[in-house]
């Protein structure tokens, strides 16, 4: 079984842009809620998603976005 994980960096990089979940929820056409759930770790966001916050972000989506963990064997 495999336990990987996908975290990100939004929090940090929204604060040192400083810009607010709501700002980064307009430029991304979702809801601050979403932004939030992405941002704690309980969603995951789509792939498109994923890129439009890294280019809201002004950042590479491999900066925002990172996979903990192991595949399973096979």
């Amino acid at each position: 079984m495999s336990s990987i994980e996908l975290k990100n960096s939004i929090r940090r990089l929204r604060f040192e842009r400083n810009m607010t979940q709501e700002e980064l929820a307009l430029r991304t056409g979702v809801s601050r809620q979403t932004i939030m759930s992405i941002e704690r770790g309980r969603t995951n966001p789509s792939i498109l998603l994923a890129y439009k916050i890294a280019s809201a972000l002004s950042a590479d989506v491999t900066e925002v976005f990172a996979m903990e963990g192991k595949l399973a064997p096979v």
